[in-house]
């Protein structure tokens, strides 16, 4: 599908610029064609706000000199995108109905998720269905590479390097159908890092530092640095980034040529990093093997996103993974790709996913004394293909306190002994009243006392689930009278 600019040119791609200015909003195209203004303050690769600190749904983020909220632009983006595809793309039609399913990073957490979704659905899509993008990547290799796919051979790698984030997935496929085995990502790393490697070393070589730019040139500096970058082949020897039209006082040179080999080397931690994500995906469970004993092989890493072009990136994994690593002929396309043929309901293809991280509580421990973390719902739980809630840990008990104050977490790592570690992205709070006097108190439950409660408190349930995308759902009943409540966790933990 293509998209005609203000001057009637084609593109294949909508793309994901913001640009703001005295609170002025342009998305995509029309946002390129103003980046270069330093009149304009531009956001690109704003898939990363929705990680770490973005895990807060009302997280805001300046741009132009206002402040606006991280959903908000993510919707008013998409509804700009929506409008484009039924005004000036080539799927031009006069109905208002747009189906879609989307992309997710496979290592993105429930906020992300959920926000993810309700900006699609803000801005009018109808949003069929969320799959992981290496899942998405992942039908692509079904489709184009079958013929590598054997009995034995059945699971596929894809290492998925984009312009912000990186995924990777081992998939098992038997058929149309795919189970993801496992996941890893690192959601600071992607093209965006390699263009800031080059503009560094463009600095060094002009004797400047990053502090001596003001913010438009240094938006120049990255664009003129990105160009420079996708046009490399495994031929290129130099690269020459230009230097005319740069606020650089004093600087007679119009370009500066670099040795592509010393890029490279500048380049080789970051390539490493994902490397060191994708190595364990080769591993497998000492059972994991067919009906007859045989372990599964890897039929092929195949290799997608649009910073995978770099030739450094392909030359260090035939390096580490030898002949079975395959390249999309279309890097920047295949997770569309991928979600076009899962939107196709004539092709049959599914997949089964799994969470990416540990789900729990931090709760207190004895009496009060110690907190320690509850692993309710494990990384390797699988995700329900049906549309209706299924309850897959339940915990039932007598409160002993007047409110019930649960800390909800993601977490990437827990120990043996249920410890979290690694990173850890907080929901927030949630405050149930176990007290049935409390219960009609309630946003002013934050302003009681947690106490404990004389004599037994009633029977409580904690119900766990997790929709198809993903996203956990909590409801905590009180048993012997009914009352309940539910939250879908990423929404600020709020009452669903």
């Amino acid at each position: 599908m293509g998209f005609a600019d203000a001057d009637d040119t084609s593109t294949e791609w909508f793309p994901s610029v913001i640009a703001a200015r005295g609170g002025v909003l342009k998305f995509g195209l029309e946002a390129l064609r103003v980046s270069q203004d330093p009149a304009w303050s531009v956001l690109r690769s704003f898939k990363r706000l929705l990680s770490g600190e973005g895990a807060a749904p009302g997280r805001t983020v300046e741009l132009g000199g206002d402040s606006f909220r991280v959903i908000d632009l993510l919707a008013e983006y998409l509804r700009a995108l929506r409008t484009a595809i039924l005004e000036s793309s080539s799927a031009r039609r006069t109905s208002g109905a747009v189906s879609v399913v989307v992309g997710t990073p496979a290592n993105a957490h429930g906020t992300q998720r959920f926000l993810t979704i309700e900006a699609f659905r803000r801005a009018g899509f109808d949003v069929v269905a969320m799959i992981n993008e290496p899942s998405a990547a992942g039908f692509e290799y079904t489709h184009r590479y079958r013929a590598t796919l054997t009995s034995r051979r059945r699971d596929v790698i894809v290492y998925d390097l984009g312009g912000g984030t990186f995924d990777a997935s081992r998939i098992r496929t038997e058929g149309r159908h795919h189970t993801v085995l496992r996941t890893a990502g690192i959601n600071q790393l992607g093209g965006d890092d390699f263009d800031a490697r080059l503009a560094v070393m463009v600095l060094d070589a002009l004797g400047r530092e990053h502090e001596d730019l003001d913010d438009g040139t240094v938006r120049t500096l990255l664009d003129r640095c990105r160009t420079a970058k996708e046009q490399l082949n495994p031929n290129s020897r130099r690269i020459a980034i230009e230097l005319d039209g740069l606020a650089l006082p004093g600087e007679t040179r119009t370009e500066i040529t670099l040795a592509a080999s010393e890029y490279y080397a500048a380049c080789d931690a970051l390539i490493e990093q994902s490397v060191a994500a994708t190595d364990p995906l080769l591993a497998l469970d000492a059972d994991d093997r067919d009906a007859e004993g045989t372990a599964y092989d890897v039929a092929g890493l195949y290799v997608v996103g649009g910073a995978s072009a770099l030739p450094a990136v392909g030359r260090k994994l035939r390096e580490r993974y030898g002949s079975r690593v395959h390249r999309s002929p279309y890097p920047f396309a295949s997770t569309a790709i991928g979600l076009a043929v899962a939107l196709d309901s004539d092709e049959g293809f599914e997949v089964s996913d799994q969470l990416s991280r540990h789900f729990g509580v931090f709760r207190e421990g004895e009496h009060g004394q110690a907190v320690t973390f509850d692993a309710i719902l494990r990384a390797d739980t699988r995700v329900p293909s049906s549309r209706e809630l299924a309850v897959l840990h339940r915990r039932r008990y007598r409160p002993a306190h007047n409110i019930g104050h649960f800390r909800f977490a993601e977490v990437s790592a827990v120990d043996d002994a249920g410890h979290p570690h690694g990173e850890i992205t907080p929901y927030g709070d949630i405050l149930f009243p176990f007290d049935r006097e409390l219960r009609a108190r309630g946003d002013e439950l934050s302003r009681v006392a947690v106490q404990r409660t004389p004599g037994e408190g009633p029977v409580i349930e904690e119900q766990y689930s997790v929709d198809p995308n993903g996203i956990v759902h909590v409801a905590i009943v009180d048993l012997e009278n009914g009352y309940r409540r539910e939250f879908q966790l990423g929404s600020s933990a709020s009452a669903a």
